[in-house]
């Protein structure tokens, strides 16, 4: 079968979605692993082989087992009452006790049978009306009977998971916001994009996926790396990650100003021989003040060892010689390791770098907890005119703000403050309705199109121009806008 077609296997190492009703959970395909979902635990073993989207049910001894399909047999006319008017909820209407449900769990006996059982000792259970009845089955159905779908994972699948399971990680974007976010930045195959997200590489993926492996992507991240939990759920293959670059913020503004280099980085191989892990632990007030002071971090490393070192010499005994010989020797590779690493980190530095200088980007995607002013701002200087961008933020203040600050800069055309609104609704006979749970806010968007920003002019004239330009109803509304 072929890899993301309809019917894709289940292979060992995969990177696959459980479901049961409207829960997901994400899991890595393994053997011989114990699973817990949904306070039901199981091994993935007999799922291997099988086709996405295969519903399975938990067995004995935690094995899955392919669901097969009963014919419900409601051939015979069910005795129902007309409403529910006398139906008391003391608790007393189930004659089965826990423990014989216990029992019967024991033995063996298949959730479908438990529920059978529990409507036939019920005593109430004729005199519900049908919708009741169903419900009632529907319930005792979700208690009882263990059954698992294994689908393959998606944007829509991880956004729905992640915004149910674990929202504060992606700063509660929900899931038809992302899908406004690919569709207001056109994000297709063939893109070079530009992508800041704080989302745990949830928007990241949903990019990837948009673009299946075609195009490139310059991830900006803040800190000492990018984030990509959510990324790697998905399950791309391997050439999708050749074109993803990554670049930090902290050297956007040098990039721009035309200062960046990559020496800033742990300094040279030859120089240090623990440059690396050095510059990962200082924090970035320390290694600013030593770049001031003329400092390597590198010359500072030695001071801390040496006391431990001296320490050891007086420990040692005559067996332990070899040992540390091993030791030094085992060092000796790590240090090669290092530099070697450390060495590619400054090439695809490089490349990211030499990427975003040709600022000609198609588009840009911000969706994170910072303020979206500055990012924007420093970051729309890499983006080709007539492009658009597209900026996530879970509160509307930032984004007014961010609105009038781009009007007053000039630019960028269409510049729209959305926020998507959303509603489920149950469908079945009879009682199609809205669902009674909405959600109550799934963050806002602000959209717009790029154009050749002129610089000669100075920046007086140029408000001028545009007062100019624009009628004066649109110039009170802009005023009037709440801050």
């Amino acid at each position: 079968a072929m890899e993301g077609g309809p019917s894709a296997r289940i292979r060992e190492g995969d990177c696959a979605v459980l479901k049961r009703d409207e829960v997901f959970k994400a899991v890595s395909v393994l053997r011989r692993r114990k699973i817990i979902f949904e306070k039901q635990w199981f091994y993935l073993d007999n799922a291997i082989g099988h086709i996405y989207g295969t519903t399975f049910e938990v067995t004995s001894g935690g094995n899955l087992q392919p669901k097969q399909e009963v014919e419900e047999t409601t051939t015979e006319t069910k005795e129902a009452g007309t409403d529910n008017r006398n139906i008391v909820d003391d608790g007393k209407s189930q004659k089965l006790t826990h423990d014989d449900i216990k029992a019967l769990k024991d033995k063996g006996i298949k959730g479908q049978e438990i529920v059978q059982q529990l409507i036939e000792n019920s005593t109430t259970f004729r005199d519900k009306t049908e919708f009741a009845q169903d419900k009632y089955i529907k319930k005792k159905k979700k208690k009882y009977e263990a059954v698992i779908t294994i689908v393959k994972p998606s944007t829509r699948i991880l956004s729905t998971m992640y915004y149910a399971r674990e929202p504060g990680k992606i700063n509660h974007l929900r899931y038809d916001t992302l899908a406004q976010m690919l569709t207001l930045g056109n994000i297709h195959a063939g893109n070079k994009m530009i992508v800041m997200e704080t989302c745990a590489g949830l928007v990241l993926g949903a990019v990837m996926e948009r673009m299946g492996g075609y195009g490139s992507i310059i991830q900006m991240y803040p800190g000492g790396g990018p984030v990509r939990a959510a990324t790697s759920c998905f399950g791309f293959p391997k050439p999708f990650f050749d074109n993803l670059h990554e670049f930090p913020l902290s050297k956007v503004q040098s990039l721009l100003s035309g200062t960046f280099s990559t020496e800033t980085l742990p300094a040279d191989p030859e120089e240090n021989a623990l440059g690396e892990e050095e510059s990962n632990g200082l924090s970035e007030e320390k290694q600013t003040a030593l770049q001031e002071t003329g400092e390597e971090p590198a010359t500072e490393a030695p001071m801390e060892i040496n006391p431990t070192e001296e320490q050891d010499t007086m420990d040692i005994s005559a067996e332990d010689v070899e040992f540390k010989e091993t030791k030094e020797k085992e060092n000796k590779e790590n240090v090669r390791e290092k530099q070697i690493k450390q060495w590619e980190r400054r090439k695809k530095l490089k490349e990211a770098a030499a990427l975003l200088r040709e600022k000609n980007a198609d588009g840009l995607i911000v969706a994170s907890k910072f303020h979206p002013t500055p990012l924007l701002l420093s970051l729309l200087e890499f983006v080709a005119p007539s492009r658009p961008f597209v900026v996530y933020c879970q509160y509307k203040e930032p984004l007014l703000e961010c609105y009038t600050k781009l009007r007053e800069r000039g630019g960028v055309i269409n510049l729209k403050l959305s926020e998507t609104w959303l509603r489920n609704y149950q469908v079945l006979p009879d009682r199609s309705h809205p669902k009674l749970t909405m959600s109550g806010g799934g963050g806002y968007l602000l959209s717009g199109i790029t154009v050749v920003l002129e610089k000669d002019k100075s920046d007086s004239s140029n408000s001028e121009a545009l007062k100019m330009e624009e009628p004066s109803s649109k110039r009170c509304k802009l005023q009037d806008l709440p801050c």
